[in-house]
């Protein structure tokens, strides 16, 4: 005989996302900023038991219906785990093929002092938007330019501010971030139409944020860089350096141009950069394939390690080594590991009726709103920020709270998806117990408090997701679903 199914109250529904965030607590301060490598999945895969013994016991849950919804999440995420393993493959190309060190070394040339802030914030974003990581960018370029600051007597907190503005700019809008890739598959748009409706808020956040540095570094510093011909020596010692490298670029630019979906662009871009590094960098790829010649043996094995493994290159500085390091697509499975608890979490909460009454109970007078839905989004993926301490599961959290809303009321996906990069991206840096505030802060040797004020780009952004729900442009709204 079938038990009576009940719907949660809210006392209920909090329990496994209170359980969620005392585990992680739990885990952040053992593992710190390693908590992604498996710390947070275990958690996550507690919290999902909680929530279906919670629905079990004192709900009458059924276990099929927990087992389909979240056999249907992870189907959902099928597609973005292909992009990120290509996105592994890909990040690795363009580095060893040499077009990340061409733009490196061509971006940090035009440094001046009048605009060094206005400078490194644009550097940041570019290496940010080639490389596909904020933290890379962090912990690579950003700091070689804090030296650069320095040399020219800025202050670390507005050199930090310009370093983590540009670089999360370029998180958010390249098709090589998780972060991205993660927001655009979980709320269900396509890559490429994210990137391109996050624009809308994006650009004039940046353009903001370039004007406040730049007006402030005209009053600031006055001595010469020191370490800009470190860096291109480095790079060029270690790789052919041409603008002909660029080509590769602009490809995938015109693919992504002409809207071609985001598998073959990827792909197509990864099969050209892998061709481009074997002809112009055979050294290098030789190098990853363990031997110092050209044998077709051992270049096809240093390609396949290229696009697969952790590779590392020895530039002769430390620092930049850790600039060119690539991962491939071992370097993806961590991140997959994740969406896939994640998933199975807000399966499980969806399936229970937690997540439904979460969001009804705490942002029901608001919700029924365009401007509500999208302020709600931003401050609950914010809030999850600070609760979960991580970025991944406050993007992931937000948007399988909110999707069926999103739904209900009429409005398209990538609504959704730019909601919840603009809350919980961005502001993941700004909170100092969150990974990303604990990492920059102790890459950059600033603290989190000190550099915060001076991330414009990170706190302009929900605020301008905000506004422009409230004005209303581009946004568009089909008549709800009964």
């Amino acid at each position: 005989m079938s038990r009576a199914r009940k719907e949660p109250n809210i006392w209920i529904s909090l329990t496994p996302i209170v359980c969620l965030v005392v585990c992680l607590a739990l885990v952040i301060s053992v593992f710190g900023s390693d908590a992604l490598n498996g710390g947070s999945q275990v958690a996550l895969i507690i919290a999902t038991a909680v929530c279906i013994e919670m629905s079990y016991f004192f709900c009458g849950g059924h276990w099929h219906d927990f087992e389909r919804a979240m056999t249907d999440k992870v189907k959902d995420t099928a597609v973005s785990i292909f992009i990120l393993l290509l996105i592994g493959s890909l990040s690795a190309s363009w580095m060893l093929s040499g077009v990340v060190p061409s733009l490196i070394c061509y971006g940090i040339q035009v440094i001046h002092p009048a605009v060094f802030l206005v400078c490194a914030c644009a550097i940041s974003a570019v290496v940010s938007i080639t490389v596909g990581s904020s933290w890379t960018t962090i912990a690579t370029i950003g700091i070689a330019l804090l030296g650069i600051g320095r040399a020219e007597d800025f202050a670390d907190c507005w050199t930090a501010g310009a370093i983590i503005s540009g670089a999360y700019f370029g998180d958010k809008l390249s098709p090589l971030s998780d972060t991205t890739v993660l927001a655009s598959s979980i709320s269900g748009t396509p890559l490429f139409e994210h990137i391109r409706y996050m624009l809308l808020t994006t650009i004039p956040t940046f353009v903001i944020t370039l004007t406040i540095f730049f007006v402030a570094g005209l009053f600031m510093g006055h001595q010469a860089p020191s370490d800009v011909t470190m860096y291109t020596e480095a790079l060029e010692g270690s790789f052919v350096v041409s603008p002909w490298l660029l080509l590769v670029p602009v490809f995938t630019g015109y693919l992504i141009y002409r809207k071609t979906p985001s598998l073959i662009v990827l792909f197509a871009s990864t099969v050209v950069a892998t061709i481009v590094a074997i002809i112009a960098q055979p050294d290098v790829i030789s190098a990853v394939g363990g031997e110092m010649d050209h044998s077709f043996k051992n270049m096809f094995r240093g390609t396949l390690v290229m696009l697969t493994s952790s590779t590392s290159t020895d530039t002769g500085h430390d620092l930049i080594n850790s600039l060119v390091e690539t991962r491939g697509m071992a370097g993806m499975l961590n991140t997959i590991w994740l969406i896939i608890c994640a998933t199975c979490f807000a399966g499980a909460m969806t399936a229970s009726g937690m997540l439904k009454c979460f969001v009804h109970t705490i942002f029901d007078k608001l919700r029924h709103s365009r401007l509500g839905l999208v302020s709600s989004t931003v401050v609950n993926a914010t809030t999850m920020n600070v609760i979960t301490s991580d970025q991944y599961m406050s993007i992931v959290l937000t948007a399988n709270m909110f999707r069926e809303e999103y739904e209900e009321q009429g409005y398209e996906n990538r609504l959704l998806s730019r909601s919840c990069e603009d809350g919980a991206t961005v502001t993941s840096v700004l909170i100092p117990w969150n990974t990303c505030g604990m990492a920059q802060s102790t890459v950059l040797g600033v603290a989190t408090i000190v550099y915060a004020p001076y991330c414009f780009f990170c706190y302009l952004s929900p605020l301008m997701s905000i506004l422009h729900a409230a004005i209303g442009y581009k946004i568009y709204r089909k008549e709800p679903q009964k």
